[in-house]
């Protein structure tokens, strides 16, 4: 198969399949013709099927290449897809607390907002709505202004 074919019936754009080519991640299924064509294998469909499924799941080019080398040597790596989606799901759950802590600060910002601070503090702050620190206690201080030298 000729590289817009594999185009057509993967829905990848030419550009990606070159680059995944130039990448490695094609390497058992394509070969180049005496006049210097990419021809594929029917089964880089199936390659490039999983690589789209695995990117949708968040894994990086280079944990698809990881895979696809086990692969390669004959070798199922459900085992090490396995060790990578838990890895990801981790890393979502790490990010979703860092989230959580983030919406409670701004939730807590806009809790106590003033439309007009006082003036003592607006000309020592930007928007001292943001560059004041509030304490669970009620306490609240200003953020210390950067100075240059």
């Amino acid at each position: 198969m000729k590289i817009g074919q594999v185009a057509d019936l993967s829905g990848f754009p030419i550009k990606t399949i070159r680059y995944y080519e130039d990448i490695g991640l094609l390497k058992p299924s394509v070969e180049r013709s005496e006049s210097g064509y990419r021809l594929f294998e029917e089964s880089v469909l199936g390659r490039l099927g999983f690589i789209k499924r695995a990117k949708s799941l968040g894994l990086s080019l280079r944990e698809i290449s990881e895979i696809l080398v086990i692969r390669d040597r004959g070798e199922l790596p459900c085992r090490e897809v396995k060790q990578k989606l838990t890895s990801k799901v981790k890393e979502i759950t790490s990010q979703i607390e860092a989230l959580e802590k983030l919406k409670a600060e701004l939730q807590e910002i806009l809790q106590h907002w003033q439309e007009q601070p006082s003036t003592n503090q607006s000309k020592e702050n930007v928007c001292p709505n943001v560059q004041t620190q509030r304490y669970s206690n009620g306490d609240h201080r200003s953020c210390q202004p950067i100075k240059y030298n």
